[in-house]
Formats: structure tokens, sequence, C-alpha cells
């Protein structure tokens, strides 16, 4: 198989892995809302968060975040290291704009943790830190996502991983784009804190 061919399939299988909307799904299945008509209107943990079902949200945070793992390890074990980049941003651009919904998806956070995790899991250990330091301290879910993806790429470039590095400088300026709005809600005080229903 070339390389051109094998990035194109692990660039597809990755996406399509990564746009499957876990949170809409479960809070559905559950006889819940639609999560997309609540709160932020996102698909994601946090999101779902705000229904009251807090299993519910852990479920949807744990889907989000095996897409994003699965995806990097099947591409790795059958195409290599390289190929399991591809997957990863194929995963992160599934979940962001997931064909099934028109393109209006998550905003990313746990889908990045999970390649984040099967790509290089101590940077993960050490974003997750971050993450609950300053979500402990703020309150603000987003807060806490965009401190701790904004560190994570001198975080790998520290641990010696330069490739995984430039892969996820991508993704959390992606990562950033999609809180754009959560950046405005913060900067005004209106943005909405950790378990606060909507």
């Amino acid at each position: 198989m070339s390389a051109a061919l094998a990035f194109s399939l692990a660039l597809v299988f990755g996406y399509l892995l990564g746009s499957i909307p876990f949170g809409l799904l479960l809070t559905r299945a559950a006889g819940g809302p639609d999560v997309r008509s609540i709160g932020s209107g996102n698909i994601g943990a946090t999101n779902v968060l705000r229904t009251g079902r807090k299993g519910l949200a852990a479920a949807t945070l744990l889907c989000d975040m095996l897409k994003g793992t699965a995806a990097v390890l099947v591409a790795m074990h059958y195409a290599g290291a390289e190929a399991a980049l591809v997957a990863g941003f194929g995963a992160f651009l599934g979940h962001l704009f997931p064909v099934w919904l028109k393109f209006k998806g998550g905003k990313g956070v746990a889908t990045y943790i999970g390649v984040l995790l099967a790509l290089a899991w101590p940077a993960a250990l050490i974003f997750g830190a971050i993450w609950l330091a300053v979500a402990a301290v703020s309150r603000y879910s987003s807060l806490a996502a965009l401190v701790a993806s904004a560190l994570t790429p001198a975080t790998l470039w520290l641990l010696g991983h330069p490739s995984i590095a430039v892969l996820f400088l991508l993704l959390s300026l992606l990562l950033w784009l999609m809180h754009r709005a959560n950046i405005a809600r913060l900067l005004n005080g209106s943005e909405g804190k950790i378990g606060a229903k909507g």
C-alpha cells in the first residue's frame, strides 16, 4: 500500500469514527431532550451535563475520548505512526464537523484528549492535571480546556515528541477557534459554570 493511500484511508477512517455524535445519541437513547436545544447547543459532555444527567455526561466524555484513541491505535497497527497522526487529525475533524449533523459538531476537547492519550499518554495526564486545576479554581470547563490545550504543544515538545507537537499545535488552534463564543462569554462574564443547568 502506498503512503498516500494509507494516509487517505487513515484520514477517512478517523473522520468517520470521530463524527459519531455520542452526546446526541446517548441522550436520545435515555429519553432525554435533544442536547442541541439546551445550554450552549453543543453535543459534548459539558452540555450533556446541563441536562442534569451526570451518568450520561460521563458516558459521553468517555465515548468521545475513545473514538479518538481508537482511530489512532487502529491506524498505528495497520499503517504505522505517521498514519496514526493523520487518523487522529481525522477523528478530531470528524467530531468538530460531523457529516451526519450538517457539519455542526462539538468543540473537540474529549476527542483531543483521546487522541493525545493514544499518541503520548504522559502528555494526556499533564493535560488532565492542568484542566482539573483550572476548573477547580474557576469552575469554567471552557477556560480549563483553553489553558490546558494552549500548553499541550509545548509539553509534547519538551517530552521529545516534535511531530506530535506539530499536530497538537494545529488541533489546539482549531479547538480555540471552536471556543470563540466561549471566549467572548468568559470576557463578558456570562459563561456558564460547571454543573449549571441549561
